[in-house]
């Protein structure tokens, strides 16, 4: 006898038979019991997912003689002519080859006639999107008020090419495709029966290349069996469909995850050369992680007798959770991606160099709790935070102060006082202290603004102080040789770390409280709850020549604000100064904070009022003020009370917002005053016929 194939021999012969469509089949089925029946039937799907067989086991169980429960007995006459494609009364038509208005009307002139044999005439009319509109219009009719004889069964892959007149008068049934565990079961299924050995990975292979086409899946196994030599191995399977040894992918992800780029490239080169499929590499890589996503959610979630199970649990607990999610977005986008690369290579490559780029730096040394910087859940670590120093404006100088150059300005600044570890001078309206942060006692804050004061004399003297090493500085040899004493005549110095000097003056004078929760308003500001701050690092070093006096003096700068300072008290007259210190916390909200004024604050009833500008009406609205009296009240530990009120140019006050502008032209005009009082800055105007301009001109102090 002929070899029959296996997707025909193993074509369901009744509804029990069939692998999924359990939602058309228990419809079909209830129907058929209880005698309801349409009168035409309009099933869809892609291909091979059961539809033609459905067909005609309905055309059976439609005119079987012993039909139960909807279901053919498949012994009767009708069943095994139907079976065997002799059945007069049953008639399928390919409507891709009879496409015609002449074919279809021969058909519905024979509609009319009883049948002969069975109950039912059946008319099986395949791939119905292909008949051409005459033949649809001919059908209309006859669709609309057929025999009471006759049933119609339609097929179709694109129900959208089919009229909406036909729909309308057919019961539409969706065939869904099976999943690749479905399809596997069942060719498992069928080489048991058909006794021929098989590597159960080797048809999960055969399951996913199906698409969810059982047809499909039957065929690519016959195939798998002819390359085999009569058994399904997982090798063979691979290399016929093309697939990606899974051992160039836990090769690949461990090259990704030890950021290892030179494996990384021999490995694709080789997958180039075994002619890989790349874009089947990356879907292959995908699924991959989304096992590996899986493990770390339910660890038992994989089978134990998987075989490769150990290396999967082993790569789980190699990679965060984070990271597979990152390189399962940039796998599928690479795959999506990979028709619009130059060549398949490039784009593979480039999709692992990209996961390669992406992988955090800091991954294999993190603590599982670790905390993100800058988050407002907890705050930063003091050794994190130390590289962290924000380069700010200075506050305007007091008139006291005006007489000073830049120069000796950003030295005062840098110089500590004798004996005492000095505070940097920092500018309160640009400091950035998180709320939650705990400060030292008051006896502190006044030793560390006196020591600010000496520094400040001592620079308008002219001799700066001596720098004394603290013990634990000494100690753990932190500093190479003690600071370097300049002349008189040149009394700048390279400016220490600003932030490490304030985290000195905090650790040796007023170590930190633990935090019992908040007693507002005697406290400056927060620390959290058991936190160490560690001796700073000392970098002392006096330039040698006047680029490095221009490099300190920068410096100087750039670290004279510390984000840990505390806020400004909390008073009308203080306003600016809050608005700049709460202005990564305000957000959006700092727009109207910015032009307008506190004119008013009763602290009896926490009322406070706001004199708003036309500008700050335009952008102020109820979430924003929310914003502003939530920050203020959560940072000070009050309970507050926003009100509002219009703007009187006559009552004197000025915005924040005014105030910046008041100052930058203030700096201006100073800056101009040095600038013409400088007889080398005069001969330049006088050798070019030159003027300043006045929007040009910035102090050096101001400097970013």
């Amino acid at each position: 006898m002929a070899y029959q194939v296996l997707a025909r021999k193993w074509r369901p012969k009744t509804f029990a038979d069939l692998v999924g469509q359990e939602h058309v089949v228990k419809a079909l089925q209830n129907a058929l019991d209880e005698g309801r029946l349409h009168h035409a039937y309009l099933l869809t799907g892609t291909r091979g997912v059961g539809k033609t067989t459905i067909a005609r086991i309905l055309a059976k169980s439609l005119n079987c003689e012993n039909a139960q429960h909807g279901e053919p007995c498949g012994v009767c006459e009708s069943c095994t002519q139907i079976d065997a494609g002799r059945y007069v009364d049953l008639l399928e038509i390919d409507a891709a080859s009879n496409t015609g208005i002449d074919n279809i009307r021969e058909v519905l002139e024979n509609a009319q006639y009883a049948p002969t044999a069975g109950k039912y005439k059946v008319y099986i009319i395949d791939e119905v999107h292909m008949l051409s509109k005459s033949a649809f219009n001919a059908m209309l009719k006859t669709l609309e008020e057929p025999p009471e004889h006759v049933k119609f069964i339609l097929a179709t892959t694109d129900p959208h090419k089919v009229p909406v007149t036909v729909l309308s008068r057919c019961l539409q049934f969706v065939l869904r495709n099976m999943t690749a565990q479905q399809v596997a079961d069942h060719l498992a299924h069928v080489l048991d029966s058909e006794k021929i050995a098989y590597e159960p990975a080797a048809l999960q292979l055969l399951g996913r290349a199906a698409a969810g086409s059982m047809r499909d899946a039957l065929s690519l196994l016959d195939q798998a069996i002819a390359l085999g030599s009569g058994k399904v191995a997982e090798n063979d399977v691979r290399q016929m469909i093309g697939a990606v040894d899974k051992q160039y992918l836990y090769e690949l992800l461990t090259g990704i995850i030890n950021q290892d780029g030179a494996a990384l490239t021999a490995k694709a080169q080789e997958m180039a050369a075994c002619a890989v499929g790349f874009d089947n590499a990356l879907g292959e890589l995908a699924i991959l992680l989304q096992h590996l996503a899986l493990i770390q959610a339910v660890p038992n979630a994989l089978a134990h007798d998987d075989p490769d199970s150990d290396i999967l649990h082993r790569l789980a607990q190699t990679i965060s959770g984070e990271q597979i999610q990152l390189y399962y977005q940039i796998a599928v986008h690479g795959k999506r991606d990979l028709s619009l690369a130059p060549d398949e290579y490039a784009g593979f490559m480039m999709t692992l160099l990209r996961m390669l780029a992406f992988a955090p730096l800091a991954a294999a040394s993190c603590d599982a709790n670790a905390v993100i910087e800058n988050t407002e859940l907890k705050s930063p670590s003091a050794q994190t935070a130390e590289k962290e120093t924000a380069a700010k404006k200075p506050q305007p100088r007091p008139e006291a102060e005006t007489a000073q150059t830049p120069v000796q300005t950003a030295s005062a600044a840098a110089m500590p006082s004798e004996g005492k570890t000095a505070e940097p001078v920092t500018n309160q309206e640009n400091n950035d202290i998180p709320p939650w942060e705990d400060a030292p006692d008051e006896t502190a804050a006044g030793t560390a603004q006196a020591s600010a004061k000496s520094i400040q004399t001592a620079s308008e003297a002219g001799t700066p102080p001596k720098n004394q090493v603290s013990k634990n500085e000494a100690a753990d040899n932190e500093t190479d040789a003690p600071l370097s004493e300049v002349p008189s005549e040149n009394p700048i110095q390279a400016t220490p770390n600003n932030e490490a000097l304030e985290t000195e003056a905090f650790a040796h004078e007023a170590p930190a409280k633990p935090f019992n929760g908040y007693s507002f308003p005697n406290d400056d500001y927060l620390v959290e709850d058991g936190a160490e701050i560690p001796p700073p690092d000392w970098e002392h070093a006096a330039p040698a020549d006047a680029e490095e006096e221009n490099n300190a003096d920068e410096s100087s700068n750039n670290e004279d604000h510390t984000p840990y300072a505390p806020p400004p008290e909390f008073s009308t007259e203080n306003w600016a100064a809050i608005v700049r210190h709460f202005a990564r916390k305000l957000g959006a909200a700092q727009m109207p904070a910015q032009h307008s004024a506190w004119t008013e604050y009763h602290p009896d009833t926490g009322l406070m009022v706001l004199a708003m500008t036309a500008e700050a009406r335009a952008t102020a609205d109820k979430k924003r003020l929310d914003k502003i009296r939530d920050t203020l009240a959560q940072a000070y530990g009050l309970q507050l009370t926003l009100q509002t009120q219009d703007w009187r140019d006559e009552a004197g006050r000025e915005t924040p917002a005014m105030q910046d502008k008041r100052v930058q032209a203030e700096d201006r005009q100073k800056a101009q005053a040095l600038l013409e009082a400088d007889p080398a800055a005069q001969k330049i105007l006088q050798a070019f016929g030159a003027q300043w301009q006045p929007e040009s001109l910035e102090l050096a102090a101001n400097r970013p």
